[in-house]
């Protein structure tokens, strides 16, 4: 059996901040709590004692940071970046506070998006190329463990691409999400949205 490990990155803001959204175009670190988040996962999936075969991320550093602590962690080793890992473009909400976002496209574009994955106007997204791009990940043949260290705007695309039906696509920093594929059966959700 093959199970792939979607991992959202740690935070990058402190509760106190206020949120903002931020996407391919700003590139930032985790913060204390984030780092706290990225060892609590190390910790989980070492402790799983998994045979992990592969651990990518996207090519930003928050997910970076993310899939070295879980590297640390189980001792294996980075297998490096996959662009196609990367957090969309929020077009021009990249950087502006929530309720501006809000304000400017309305509650039931931002709920297209977390419960339909269609992408608000003006943010670039490509989810064609995305979706294929899953679909192609888990064509692949294997046993072991796949672990993808990526973001929020990247991982509903896994869920879209096997058209499992959610009620929030949104993976929440610092959690994960496992599917099963298992020859001959398919692939199955085992969990979503999961902190360790």
């Amino acid at each position: 059996m093959r199970r792939i490990f979607i991992i959202r990155h740690g935070n990058t803001f402190e509760s106190s901040a206020d949120a903002r959204r931020i996407g391919a175009r700003t590139d930032l670190p985790l913060v204390e709590s984030g780092h706290a988040q990225a060892e609590r996962l190390g910790a989980w999936f070492a402790a799983q004692n998994l045979p992990i075969r592969r651990l990518h991320s996207g090519p930003l550093l928050r997910a970076r940071q993310t899939a070295a602590a879980i590297a640390a962690a189980t001792g294996h080793p980075l297998d490096g970046p996959l662009p196609w890992l990367d957090e969309i473009d929020h077009g021009p909400d990249e950087g502006q506070p929530e309720a501006q976002v809000l304000a400017r496209l309305g509650p039931e574009a931002l709920s297209a998006w977390d419960e339909r994955g269609i992408p608000p106007q003006d943010w670039k997204v490509d989810a064609p190329s995305r979706i294929a791009a899953w679909k192609d990940w888990f064509a692949r043949k294997g046993e072991g463990a796949d672990l993808l260290v990526t973001s929020n705007g990247a991982a509903r695309f896994a869920l879209l691409a096997l058209g499992l039906p959610l009620a929030n696509l949104k993976l929440s920093t610092g959690a994960f999400g496992e599917l099963a594929i298992e020859e001959g059966a398919g692939v199955h959700l085992i969990r979503w949205d999961e902190r360790p």
